[in-house]
């Protein structure tokens, strides 16, 4: 437990998802918390939810709430797979580094992790991997997944993404798009959700929420229909359906109706930037990545990085090479960053 309410309230920098509950998230929890309605989906606040998703990503998108990211993921390829089927990803997907085997134990599908400097696929890389279809002894490749923004904090640009699916479904591959940070990556090319989405031919989407301020509530939103099966049964079978489905569905409303995403995405990326022009010119500091979302990836003298982490909460994301990572999130403030840069500043000083 935490030795004061002081350390429970203090400020991190280890992911967007230790931050607290945006207030405009609670009090939509709030406004749901009257009454007895349908469980399981079979209520207004839900029934809403599917106009706005509509509204982002078009008439034959339908979302489907969940708990959790893992649980849209695993539940999303299931979608798209049989037993014997294959998943390409890039080796630094969430998919493959940190879901302690979901998608293998839970659905049943292996992975084909592909190298990249930059966490992002490219259709050569695909056409690559897709070999070996049709020969029984070779699980058989049937979807690529792809993470925007990605775990290593870049983005693919709309092109980029659309010659990514056009290849794809050249080869017959059905496309999946780990949106966690979906928010994050259109706040910072200036477009919408459904532009990196529905418009460049994605077929199912894991939607994000409770990286960008929600209690916990993400949605698998099925984009093209035609490619899956069975969705409603599939979310019981693995344990996402919830039965007080309105305070998920409430939530995400909140998200994602007006332009609250969008606001908190942006937010949070503009912190990651001062951050990063905060440290970059530190002496023994070397910025690793392109900060283009709310991470920011560095390097530093290992004596720093402790003494930081006695101070701070966030990750060693590479114990080999000592690279650290730092995220912000939508209630992370110009005083925190402030502090936090004057603090690697002394750390290195010393």
């Amino acid at each position: 437990m935490p030795d004061s309410p002081a350390a429970i309230h203090a400020k991190g920098f280890a992911s967007d998802n230790i931050s607290g509950i945006h207030p405009e998230v609670l009090q939509a929890i709030a406004e749901a918390n009257g009454g007895h309605v349908p469980s399981y989906g079979a209520d207004p606040y839900t029934q809403q939810l599917q106009q706005v998703i509509r509204g982002h990503f078009g008439e034959r998108a339908t979302a489907y709430p969940v708990f959790n990211g893992t649980g849209a993921n695993v539940m999303a390829l299931s979608l798209l797979t049989e037993r014997w089927d294959a998943v390409i990803c890039a080796h630094s997907a969430h998919i493959n580094t940190d879901e302690c085997g979901a998608p293998e134990k839970l659905g049943g599908i292996k992975l084909v992790p592909l190298e990249t400097p930059d966490g992002k696929l490219t259709p050569d890389q695909v056409a690559r991997a897709a070999g070996g279809r049709g020969d029984e002894h070779h699980a058989q490749a049937t979807v690529v997944s792809i993470t925007q923004s990605t775990e290593l904090g870049t983005l693919y640009s709309p092109a980029e993404l659309q010659a990514l699916v056009t290849a794809a479904h050249d080869l017959n591959l059905a496309v999946h798009l780990d949106g966690s940070r979906l928010g994050n990556a259109a706040a910072a090319l200036g477009c919408g959700l459904g532009e990196l989405t529905t418009d460049v031919g994605v077929d199912v989407l894991s939607l994000g929420g409770t990286k960008n301020g929600l209690l916990g509530a993400e949605a698998v939103v099925v984009l093209n229909p035609d490619r899956v099966r069975g969705p409603l049964f599939l979310r019981k079978l693995l344990g996402q359906l919830p039965s007080k489905m309105r305070f998920t569905s409430a939530q995400l409303t909140a998200l994602y109706e007006g332009d609250l995403w969008r606001r908190s995405a942006a937010h949070a990326n503009a912190m990651a930037a001062r951050l990063a022009d905060g440290v970059r010119d530190l002496p023994g500091v070397v910025i690793t990545r392109p900060v283009q979302v709310n991470a920011v990836f560095a390097v530093l003298p290992r004596p720093a990085v402790e003494r930081l982490h006695d101070q701070f909460f966030f990750y060693d994301w590479d114990q080999t090479t000592g690279e650290v990572r730092w995220m912000c999130s939508f209630d992370t403030t110009e005083d925190d960053v402030d502090e936090f840069v004057s603090a690697v500043s002394a750390a290195v000083g010393d």
